[in-house]
């Protein structure tokens, strides 16, 4: 996997996941599931509470803040407005 990639998590212990057995992800590494600590997760909601979308140099500021990177920011908030989708 790659580390520039931000998926790795310090709280995920270093530990990568093996592909799925027989027939999975073709040889290819799954990425580690990013571990948010709870204040990491306090303002991404803040945040989301004030704009449901992120503009490149507000995603850049707030990466920089919570010490993740972009895509990880980037990440959340797609999956953030699923949820709220779902919950609509």
């Amino acid at each position: 996997a790659d580390e520039s990639s931000g998926y790795e998590s310090e709280s995920a212990g270093g530990e990568r996941a093996a592909a799925a057995g027989p027939g999975g992800a073709r040889g290819r590494q799954r990425r580690a599931r990013t571990a948010f600590t709870s204040e990491q997760v306090c303002r991404l909601e803040k945040t989301f509470q004030r704009q449901k979308y992120l503009g490149a140099s507000e995603r850049r500021k707030l990466a920089a803040a919570l010490r993740l990177s972009e895509m990880q920011i980037k990440t959340w908030f797609q999956n953030r407005r699923m949820k709220l989708k779902r919950q609509i």
